[in-house]
């Protein structure tokens, strides 16, 4: 699914707990959601698995850290030809789904908005139910799939891939 090296070049460098709201357990509902979301809306699938994992790897903090985005979009950048190898549009994509995913922006390429919707259906993690006027996509705005997505943030439900990623860690 990731280039090799990609999860621990990223986890390396991660400046918070991997336990914290915006951790890894966070990036792999995201995974699930954009997974799901992009069977809908047909976005790009390797953009939404890299925006997944590194739109938050770049916070310094679980509160507010309002430049995060563009450093995990210039994170990304500095991963090109090592660890991430998208042509020069769809790495624009990830870039851009990265740099403006807290903006609260909802018109973008149907890829980006994935990626932003994927995330936004995570904000139950913070209590946030999520308003289906600040998603992007159709199928997002669904109810019984906000329902599913905050049930499962709300839990702190940890995919099995978690475990994969933290190996070693």
């Amino acid at each position: 699914m990731y280039p090799a090296g990609l999860i621990k070049t990223i986890l390396s460098s991660y400046p918070l707990p991997v336990s914290g709201v915006h951790g890894p357990g966070h990036w792999a509902r995201v995974l699930e959601n954009g997974t799901h979301l992009s069977e809908l809306t047909g976005a790009d699938m390797e953009v939404i698995q890299l925006f997944a994992v590194l739109h938050d790897s770049r916070r310094t903090t679980e509160d507010r850290c309002f430049e995060h985005g563009q450093e995990a979009a210039d994170f990304a950048r500095s991963l090109r030809g090592t660890h991430i190898h998208l042509d020069d549009d769809r790495f624009d994509l990830l870039y851009d789904a990265c740099a403006y995913h807290t903006d609260g922006e909802t018109d973008a390429d149907v890829t980006v908005q994935t990626c932003w919707d994927a995330d936004r259906l995570d904000l139950g993690r913070v209590w946030i139910i999520p308003d289906p006027g600040k998603l992007c996509t159709e199928p997002a705005r669904d109810p019984a799939l906000i329902d599913w997505a905050t049930k499962r943030a709300k839990e702190e439900f940890r995919p099995a891939i978690v475990d994969e990623w933290l190996e070693g860690f």
